[in-house]
Parts: C-alpha cells; sequence; structure tokens
C-alpha cells in the first residue's frame, strides 16, 4: 500500500477547511485507518466499491467525505468522486406537486421521497460502467435557491472511478415496521400538520420501496453516531448562527447571502427529520460496517469496525 499521506498536505487541507490544527489528531486516529480500510475493500471487488457515509444533521459528514476522498485520491492511488444525498432533492416544482397530490409537508426537502433517485441511479451506473474518456455530470442542489442547479453548471468527472462515495444523513435508513408507533405522534409538527398520518406512511413506505432498492446498492457504510437527538438539534442551530454570522459578513461586503432560519424555524425543520433520524440512531450502528462516535463537544472519540461480507450491511 503507498505511504501515508504528508503531514505538510494534511496540515494544508485543514489550514484550507478552517479548521483547528488539533484535528490533525482526529485524521491520525480515525480517518487515515478508515482510507486505509476503504483501499483494502476496494481491493476485494471487481469493479467501483460503492461507500456509504451516514451521518444526522450536524455530524460534520462533509469534512469526512473530504479528507476521504483526498487520501483515497492522492495518496493511495485510489480515485474517489463523491456526492450527496442532498444533491438528490426533486426540483422545487416536483416537490410542490407533491405538495399538493399527497401531503403538504413534502415541500419541504429532506425525508424519503423528496430525492429523485432514478437521477441517482443514473450517476451510479455511468460511473460503474464509465470508459477512460466518458464523463459523467454530478448533480448539486442550491440550497440558498433551493433548487437543483442547471446541469450545465454541475461539475463533471472523467473516466470510471475506483470508489463512489455516497454520503446522506438518511441513508441506509429502514422503515418503522410498527403501524402503531408509527401512528403515534413524535413531536407537535406530526401532531398538527399531520394528524390523519398521511405524511408518515408516505414516507415509511418510500423506506419500504424505492429507497430499500438504492440503498441496497451500497457495498460498504460508514455511521458518524451522535449521542443523541438532543446533539444534533443543538448542532444543527450552531450551524445556523455560523450562517448568520457569515451573512453579515457578507451583507456588509455586499455578496448574495442565503436565507437565515431563527431557533424556532431550526426546530420545526428538525422535526420533518426527527422519525428517521431517531430510528438511525437506534438501529443502524449494528448494521454499520464502521461506527464513529461522536461526544457531546462534537469531537470523534472512537470507532468501531465491524467485519462482515461485502453487502452483508443492509440484511
Amino acid at each position: 500500500m503507498p505511504a501515508v499521506y504528508t503531514e505538510d498536505a494534511i496540515a494544508q487541507l485543514i489550514e484550507k477547511e478552517g479548521l483547528p490544527p488539533s484535528y490533525r489528531a482526529v485524521v491520525d486516529a480515525h480517518i487515515l485507518p478508515l482510507a486505509q480500510k476503504v483501499h483494502a475493500w476496494w481491493q476485494e471487488v471487481d469493479r467501483p466499491l460503492i461507500l456509504g457515509l451516514h451521518g444526522a444533521q450536524g455530524t460534520g459528514k462533509s469534512t469526512i467525505a473530504l479528507f476521504l476522498k483526498t487520501l483515497l485520491t492522492d495518496n493511495l492511488d485510489c480515485r474517489c468522486v463523491n456526492f450527496s444525498l442532498d444533491d438528490l432533492y426533486l426540483t422545487r416544482a416536483e416537490r410542490e406537486g407533491l405538495a399538493e397530490q399527497v401531503h403538504p409537508l413534502l415541500r419541504t426537502r429532506g425525508v424519503p421521497g423528496t430525492h429523485d433517485l432514478l437521477l441517482g441511479d443514473r450517476v451510479i451506473e455511468s460511473l460503474l460502467f464509465a470508459t477512460p474518456d466518458h464523463t459523467t455530470s454530478i448533480p448539486v442542489f442550491d440550497k440558498a435557491a433551493d433548487d437543483r442547479m442547471p446541469k450545465h453548471e454541475w461539475p463533471v468527472f472523467q473516466g470510471k472511478p475506483d470508489v463512489i462515495l455516497i454520503e446522506g444523513w438518511c441513508l441506509g435508513a429502514q422503515p418503522e415496521r410498527d403501524a402503531d408507533k408509527l401512528a403515534e405522534p413524535i413531536n407537535s409538527l406530526e401532531e398538527w400538520a399531520d394528524k390523519d398520518n398521511t405524511w408518515r406512511v408516505y414516507v415509511n413506505d418510500q423506506l419500504w420501496d424505492a429507497y430499500a432498492w438504492f440503498f441496497d446498492q451500497i457495498d460498504r457504510m460508514i455511521m458518524l453516531k451522535a449521542p443523541s437527538m438532543e446533539s444534533v438539534i443543538r448542532w444543527r442551530t450552531l450551524q445556523e448562527h455560523k450562517l448568520a454570522e457569515r451573512t453579515g459578513d457578507a451583507l456588509k461586503e455586499g455578496d448574495s447571502v442565503s436565507r437565515v432560519m431563527s431557533d424556532r424555524e431550526v426546530l420545526r425543520f428538525i422535526m420533518h427529520y426527527e422519525r428517521v433520524t431517531r430510528r438511525c440512531l437506534y438501529e443502524l450502528p449494528r448494521r454499520a460496517d464502521v461506527v464513529f462516535h461522536i461526544d457531546e463537544a462534537h469531537q470523534i472519540v472512537k470507532h468501531k469496525w465491524k467485519e462482515q461480507e461485502a453487502g452483508d450491511w443492509l440484511r
């Protein structure tokens, strides 16, 4: 296996991402071993490895994905392409149609049923069977505009990758099997905005059907495990506070800015995700190939491997 990533290169990446120098210890203890493990998993298959990265909102999926992609591609001679399940959101017009036809809560992006999984399948298929001169456009969703970016603005990956990294907050989620639990509201959004259980049943049915097929393509699953739902709410609120700070700076400089949610709006937004997030926190750790445990201070404190056959994690 190629030598480990150079210290200078890691330091440059840490600085570029605005992370504290102490993050180097996280890279050494957790991300480097993960990159080496992914390299070994890739060598076990005769095609690109499809790798899933699950983590609730605020767990740092994007940062881990960036470091992992960089380490694999630049150090381990293992070309990696990545995209987020968020980039597969239905367009705003498509979600408006769902809101009118099924339930108003489907206007809000996020839950199973608000993604274009056929688009995701086309991207994966294109990458799996690409020739050296073939290019694949990778979708991008603009959260500030709440809509998918025009295709001519999507980044392009050339050739066939060795690893296809997909990250998402509900990646690998399984449906609720107990109808009585599904019928019982777990927050005020479900109680008052979904009184007849239509929205919850629709989202859950998506996990039984289209999402199960999509997730079944994943060979190996990484989980970033938050300590609690309360931590997820706190971290997501902190993200919005940081966005407010950046927005203030942008306004001073005359840049365009995205709308910042109030704490109450953040809490209501997360209620859309709460049921699936809680279920994933409870049951996904036993299925994931590796679980990174994050403490209340938002730091990775340990990781645990689960040795099993490729593709077996979903069963």
